[in-house]
């Protein structure tokens, strides 16, 4: 399998050089050059690893297969306590892919579990041998996730960038006490399209990548960006759909639809995926809170990041650019100078509208809705006190939007968070009362609910914080090269 970019098809790499890359040379993302096809029926009573192993040995050709089962098994076993791909039900045809039971209780440990192990045998089957720098743009979720997947790697260093006040208390915790020699974090004055904006420019920046080589270091991302970010997340679409069938829940062959929170558009367009490799999915349903860009597009067909920007209580998904759109872009056209001429567009007024030939061809497989905060607290209060569920913010607003786009078909809403990541938020959408920490809020949801908070979440309280610095947007520059 070879990979091309967005923005021009004559950039054609291995997966390998895509992974450790990042980004392509003219600021595209690498893609696919075809969708392969999956094997439903020898795949379906796999155990998680395996199956992630089957799905990436069609995209990883590259990779020795021997390699990928071995990295799958360490990957998705103790880090996960044998939850991974864990769907429970809620109610009658509505069910919770839940992904939040890996080390840092989001559904980027899938990926960033996973990741660091692909960055380092694609370094050795390149022959490379330079140092390789990891810049990370988070809205909340990544950062952690991709701090502890690549902490104390050898000849890897990562920083990781985040919105100041723009993260829960939890996950901000979570990114300041990371341990490790080889890892920084920096907050950024702005949100995190500033943050993410600055990111790229250091990766576009020639000036930087000559100043780095001379160090004898070159500059990859772990962000969705990156294609070895999005390929692990493909696998878990059908592992729930292979355990809803065995439930009896759908019928073998029927469409099963799927719900996602939705922010940088990496975690729904990996369903897209999974659904073009021939996996019977119904409709992708994109989630957004307050700042719905992503629903406006898929509406009208215009993608307009000219609005305001609001911090919401689900703040992984406070996103105004959402970079992966870029891939189903280019995959609904298959044209890389349309794609390239819109992204210019919105690089230079912020703004681009795309054919009605393409949006049909979006909408083909795509739904879409948004709700606001008050309505994800109200829908935090009726999971619970209705089908006894308790959720995060972020899942909400799923809940929620899946309700406006249910069908015949069952739906799967993926539950990207845990709620102690947000325990204040939670606890006031159960109308409980809320205390001034978010430990004392996790102990009270506990108290409840009668729901324990992870381990991992719950030690923050006493675990000293490395990492304080804020830095401007234009700073990221710097910190890229220290």
């Amino acid at each position: 399998m070879q990979y091309q970019s967005t923005r021009n098809h004559a950039t054609v790499v291995s997966s390998s050089e895509a992974i450790v890359r990042g980004l392509t040379p003219d600021g595209g993302l690498f893609v696919p050059q075809a969708f392969p096809a999956a094997d439903l029926e020898g795949w379906k009573n796999l155990r998680y690893p395996d199956l992630a192993a089957k799905v990436l040995e069609l995209y990883l050709t590259d990779y020795a297969p021997e390699f990928l089962r071995r990295a799958a098994h360490e990957a998705y076993g103790e880090a996960f306590g044998g939850k991974a791909g864990q769907v429970q039900k809620v109610a009658d045809g509505l069910f919770s892919l839940e992904l939040w039971h890996g080390p840092t209780s989001a559904f980027k440990d899938y990926a960033l579990q996973l990741m660091p192990k692909l960055l380092v045998q694609a370094k050795k089957n390149l022959n490379r041998t330079e140092h390789t720098r990891i810049l990370v743009a988070t809205s909340g979720d990544t950062g952690k996730a991709a701090l502890a997947g690549y902490a104390g790697l050898e000849g890897i260093d990562i920083a990781v960038f985040y919105p100041n006040d723009g993260t829960s208390e939890i996950q901000r915790l979570q990114m300041a006490t990371q341990t490790g020699d080889n890892v920084a974090v920096y907050a950024v004055q702005g949100n995190f399209d500033d943050a993410q904006t600055g990111v790229k420019k250091v990766f576009g920046d020639a000036d930087v990548a000559e100043q780095l080589a001379a160090r004898d270091i070159r500059l990859s991302s772990a962000n969705s960006i990156n294609w070895g970010r999005l390929a692990p997340q493909i696998v878990y679409y059908f592992y729930a759909y292979f355990r809803l069938a065995e439930q009896g829940a759908v019928e073998w062959g029927k469409p099963v639809d799927f719900c996602v929170p939705t922010g940088n558009f990496g975690d729904i367009l990996a369903g897209y995926y999974a659904k073009r490799m021939g996996l019977p999915v119904g409709r992708l349903v994109c989630a957004s809170n307050r700042n719905n860009v992503l629903t406006d597009f898929i509406r009208t067909g215009v993608y307009d990041k000219r609005r305001e920007f609001y911090k919401t209580t689900s703040p992984s998904m406070d996103i105004l650019i959402s970079s992966n759109l870029e891939r189903l872009l280019y995959h609904v056209t298959g044209d890389d100078a349309k794609v390239a001429r819109w992204m210019q567009e919105l690089s230079t007024t912020g703004v681009y509208k795309v054919d009605d030939t393409t949006l049909a061809a979006i909408r083909e497989s795509f739904d879409c809705g948004c709700a606001g905060d008050d309505e994800a607290a109200d829908q935090i209060h009726t999971c619970f006190t209705e089908d006894h569920y308790l959720c995060d913010p972020h899942t909400a607003v799923a809940f929620r939007v899946a309700g406006q786009c249910r069908t015949d078909a069952p739906m799967v809403v993926l539950s990207t968070a845990s709620p102690f990541k947000f325990p204040r938020d939670v606890l006031a959408a159960l109308g409980e009362a809320v205390p001034d920490s978010d430990f004392a809020a996790m102990k009270a949801l506990t108290a409840s609910t009668g729901c324990e908070a992870p381990k991992a979440l719950a030690a923050l309280e006493t675990l000293p914080v490395r990492f304080d610095t804020v830095i401007a947007p234009e700073d990221i520059r710097a910190a890229a090269l220290k």
